[in-house]
């Protein structure tokens, strides 16, 4: 029987792509290329090879330890998170089609690559590894369209904060302008440093269209084109190297942290989601209302709200995330409702068309947040779920005369807690994955929780007598 990694290897016209890359690797000089892939926590990991043995990375592959899925981590009590050190290696396989050079290193270029059990495995050899979170979100994307026919379109608004380097070169907790949002003098302060991520991410293939400064310190958010889920999780990733590459040149540290400053807005990751059939956006009106999605896109919405708790903890994966829900005030998304144009609920019908997911922060790793909201609205289309009337009024006021609304998890253990109980949002994570991102944030949370903070020495050092 054919493993998964044999298939892969035999896609039509892979070969041709092969050569190809060979042929742009000659052409333009290329010496070096980073095989790439993305953790449990969104980061890049990988190997870098020299570009003259290219043909032998792209049908071999590379191996690396199986906890490279887990950013290598040990957790509080010395034991590494999601496999041992017995554990054999895992194999790595370039996606041809995503070879892009570097534009700020010419000699090097970088692919992403989708991950496999080791050939001689005794259990599933050379089977598709679950804890590689990119390749998940395409699989479960692909099994998403067999069912429905639809598939996830998705557009990202990546907010971050770019900050001063203190004289050590080690970041300051200070934003580079001041926090006037959608000012053009604190947005033209930073054009400099605009013009050249726009320039990378053109070359990188971002369809850059607009951009703004936001009401934090030194926070710009820059736009790209929607696209479906997986290119949209792919261009994200790319973007956050992108600015780190930028960073360097500028003297300046692109900051990702959710909530780095008390008392101003947090770095959100808006989602704004719509399914397709084909070409046609299965979210438009189909009513009386050209303000109300179609059928179709009130179930799927259904879902999400139905799976909310649950999905927070893919989408709100850090502590930190929760200081962004605790500082109100910055609209932040607190509550499990829905809306037109309603900032103050966790979905806002943004445009005929699309919904706007907002319980979303700038550490969120995307290939999880989008594989959960396929199975939430797949779901709530399954199920026909019914969402109830959108919230037209300010969520607090609408409170305030009565209404009743639960509020998402307000920590990450109980957002760990959500996801452990929803048997369908776990379904996100197969296999491993669930293993490695619950060990993962389990400790994240552990060690938290067993931290002497700065707050609790000022709160309490003379609290007696």
């Amino acid at each position: 029987m054919q493993s998964d990694l044999d298939t892969f290897l035999a896609q039509p016209g892979r070969d041709d792509r092969v050569a190809e890359v060979r042929r742009e690797i000659d052409e333009r000089g290329v010496s070096y290329i980073y095989l790439q892939f993305v953790s449990v926590t969104g980061r890049i990991m990988g190997k870098g090879v020299p570009a003259a043995h290219w043909e032998r990375f792209a049908h071999d592959g590379f191996q690396l330890v199986y906890g490279a899925t887990a950013n290598l981590f040990i957790d509080r009590h010395g034991d590494y998170i999601g496999y041992g050190p017995e554990a054999r290696e895992l194999v790595g396989v370039p996606d041809v089609e995503t070879f892009r050079v570097l534009p700020w290193d010419p000699r090097t270029a970088r692919v992403f690559c989708t991950l496999f059990r080791g050939r001689e495995e005794d259990v599933d050899p050379a089977a598709y590894l679950t804890s590689d979170c990119r390749g998940n979100l395409k699989r479960i994307h692909q099994d998403f369209e067999r069912e429905t026919g639809l598939h996830l379109r998705v557009g990202t608004e990546p907010e971050m904060m770019w900050l001063k380097l203190n004289p050590d070169g080690t970041p300051s907790v200070e934003g580079k302008t001041k926090p006037y949002c959608y000012h053009i003098d604190q947005f033209s302060e930073l054009q400099p440093l605009i013009h050249r991520v726009i320039s990378y991410g053109t070359a990188m293939g971002l369809d850059m269209i607009q951009g703004d400064h936001e009401d934090a310190p030194g926070q710009l958010e820059l736009n790209w084109q929607f696209d479906r889920a997986e290119h949209t999780a792919d261009r994200l990733t790319t973007y956050r190297q992108i600015c780190k590459q930028v960073g360097r040149e500028f003297n300046a540290f692109p900051c990702f942290m959710p909530k780095p400053f008390t008392g101003v807005s947090a770095n959100g990751c808006h989602h704004n989601i719509s399914l397709w059939e084909g070409e046609t956006n299965a979210f438009l009106p189909d009513g009386d209302n050209p303000r109300m999605p179609s059928k179709l896109g009130l179930t799927a919405i259904g879902g999400v709200l139905a799976h909310l708790d649950a999905l927070t903890c893919l989408t709100a994966p850090t502590v930190n995330s929760y200081r962004r829900l605790w500082d109100t005030g910055f609209w932040a998304p607190l509550f499990a409702d829905w809306g037109f144009q309603n900032r103050t609920t966790a979905l806002r019908v943004s445009a005929p068309g699309r919904f706007e997911y907002r319980s979303v922060d700038s550490s969120v790793n995307p290939y999880l947040s989008m594989a959960g909201l396929l199975v939430a609205m797949g779901d709530g289309i399954r199920r026909n779920l019914d969402p109830g009337p959108p919230e037209e009024r300010n969520i607090y006021e609408a409170i305030s005369a009565g209404k009743e609304v639960r509020r998402i998890p307000m920590t990450l253990g109980d957002a760990l807690a959500a996801l452990r109980d929803d048997e369908v949002m776990r379904t996100a994570l197969p296999g491993e994955m669930f293993t490695v991102f619950e060990h993962y944030k389990r400790d994240e949370w552990e060690r938290f929780c067993a931290a002497v903070t700065d707050w609790d020495v000022k709160e309490y050092l003379d609290v007696l007598p």
